[in-house]
């Protein structure tokens, strides 16, 4: 069998901020950091110390003077954030999180036709059986997708097709493509999982149990850990998730072999290298990479996001030790990658992939081959 993972990027639509042909590098950097923090800030009881940065970000953003934006949007469901005086200075007039209900909202730009039929392309090429989808919009999106746009550049649509929603109030979900071979029998989702700080996945730790054709149980968890942050190379506040994250699969993990589970895997985006300590615990388990079998095919580099530097190894196939067992390779498809004609990175992409808005994703997909299941 084939198992995969591979990180859609979104079928359909993407934020209009993360699109390079609308936005320099620089706009979008400031407009997903500015994003990103004040939805944390959002979720504070108390506002009176982050007022100012609230209102800060808030004009980073274009939503001070007004609800609408270039790139973002403010929704408001209850309760007012803000009083926006004829004259003086705009205030934050919600004391904390429950005096209001609302949030910002990225405004989406419709997918390129030629690069959803890329990232049809890849999925159709590495031809998985048991496939992890990272970034999906949804279950009906993810069904139309592999019914019309997989069919329509001669790949087979999957019998079975799976998204739970999660935590990401954007709609970036993971989800699971399986053929028939693979019945999925059992599904547990860990949306609700919490500690001291709070709920801990940024989207889920899906659990899909699989009977597989020999007869054995296969148990696949789907992740997409916290992104880093934009333009902030510490990246504290995303570390520190991801080290929640981490955790938790591990502890995860370590309960289905107490349950008996011997063929376990961890697939999808953890979004930080091997050795980050964010991903420590996780790394410290029995769990096997699938990289490390001896015929693993890097495909000319040892990252699997952007120019595939080996600090952008973020995608993963953890095995245990008795999945690992029956691994007879694997490798990273890069087609879907753009690389321009930048001789530097050598591999062949798809001739449709003309510009840089026609790639698939900006990551690589990754499999793990493996027999006798």
């Amino acid at each position: 069998m084939r198992l995969a993972s591979y990180n859609v990027e979104n079928l359909f639509a993407r934020p209009k901020a993360m699109d390079t042909t609308i936005a320099d590098a620089p706009t979008r950097q400031k407009v997903l950091a500015a994003h990103a923090r004040i939805s944390e800030l959002f979720e504070l009881d108390d506002y009176s110390p982050v007022a100012e940065e609230i209102l800060g970000h808030l004009e980073t953003l274009g939503l001070l003077d007004d609800d609408e934006g270039e790139f973002v949007r403010m929704r408001k469901l209850r309760g007012q954030l803000l009083r926006r005086p004829r004259q003086g200075a705009v205030e934050v007039v919600a004391t904390g999180r429950a005096a209001w209900v609302g949030w910002i909202e990225l405004i989406t730009t419709a997918v390129q036709e030629r690069a959803m039929e890329n990232t049809a392309r890849v999925i159709r090429d590495v031809h998985a059986d048991v496939m992890a989808v990272v970034e999906a919009e949804d279950r009906p999106g993810l069904v139309l997708f592999t019914e019309s746009l997989l069919r329509g550049v001669g790949g087979t649509p999957y019998h079975q097709v799976m998204v739970v929603e999660g935590n990401d109030g954007r709609g970036i979900d993971v989800g699971l493509l399986a053929s028939a071979d693979y019945p999925i029998k059992e599904i547990r989702t860990h949306v609700f999982d919490a500690d001291r700080v709070g709920p801990i996945f940024s989207r889920d730790c899906c659990e899909y149990h699989l009977d597989t054709p020999g007869g054995e149980r296969l148990v696949v968890l789907v992740n997409h850990f916290k992104s880093k942050g934009y333009g902030d190379k510490s990246d504290p506040i995303g570390a520190k998730r991801r080290a929640r994250q981490a955790r938790q699969v591990a502890r995860i993990y370590q309960g289905l072999r107490d349950e008996g589970f011997d063929y376990v895997a961890v697939l999808g985006d953890l979004n930080d290298d091997p050795a980050s300590e964010a991903l420590a615990r996780l790394m410290s388990t029995d769990l096997r990479d699938a990289s490390e079998h001896a015929d693993f095919d890097w495909n000319h580099r040892f990252g699997t996001y952007g120019s595939g530097n080996e600090k952008d190894k973020i995608d993963y196939i953890l095995m245990s030790p008795a999945l690992f067992g029956h691994c007879v390779g694997g490798g990273v498809f890069r087609m879907g990658v753009w690389r321009g004609n930048r001789t530097a990175d050598p591999w062949d992409i798809y001739p449709s992939m003309e510009a840089p808005e026609h790639e698939a994703s900006d990551h690589a997909a990754i499999y793990a081959d493996l027999t006798d299941l």
